[in-house]
């Protein structure tokens, strides 16, 4: 299974996938990170990883159609059957979406449907609430709306700062993301692209 990573920030569900992979429990080739963010933490675990990486800014782009066409040209060249969303901060439009049909993941760190967006740790934080949790789905149109693959609940406990929280959540994060990757390349749901 050929994978491209998009991240926009700090990468580290990025660097849990190819753990998982360089040690086999991921059965899949990461072809390329791609990032939209030429700061972004990302890049620099790519560089260590000693893994491809693209960096280019939609602000380059006349509008997001010509913005995720180059993405997508991105895609073709290096025959990739599955993009998976590790951090990348931006919706994604039509021109993706039609293109890889069922083959974009995200992850997202509440039990969708609730807290989706943004801030959602803070959010089932400042919320009170007993438990919130990780969610990966299928991107589709909507923001953190597409079916549901997997989750996982994580507790809040009483004692838990917003800080031991997130880091609950990434715990959660760099174990669940690679074992659902992993089933979806088992149970063969995720087609691969055709190699014309």
């Amino acid at each position: 299974m050929r994978i491209a990573v998009f991240a926009s920030g700090n990468g580290s569900n990025f660097q849990a996938i190819a753990e998982a992979i360089a040690s086999k429990q991921v059965e899949a080739t990461i072809c390329f990170l791609f990032c939209d963010n030429p700061k972004a933490y990302a890049i620099e675990r790519a560089k260590k990883l000693g893994i491809p990486f693209t960096v280019f800014s939609p602000k380059n782009y006349i509008d997001r159609v010509a913005y995720e066409t180059e993405l997508l040209k991105q895609l073709e060249l290096n025959q990739v059957d599955l993009v998976v969303l590790a951090g990348y901060m931006r919706i994604i439009g039509p021109t993706l979406l039609r293109a890889y049909v069922n083959r974009i993941l995200n992850i997202h760190p509440s039990l969708l449907p609730y807290f989706p967006g943004r801030s959602s740790i803070k959010d089932a934080f400042e919320a009170n609430e007993k438990q919130t949790g990780v969610t990966v789905h299928i991107v589709d149109e909507g923001v953190d709306t597409g079916p549901i693959i997997a989750q996982e609940k994580v507790a809040i406990l009483p004692e838990d700062t917003l800080d031991s929280l997130e880091a609950k959540i990434h715990q959660v994060e760099h174990r669940l993301y690679p074992q659902v990757i992993q089933k979806l390349i088992e149970n063969k749901t995720i087609k691969k692209a055709n190699k014309n």
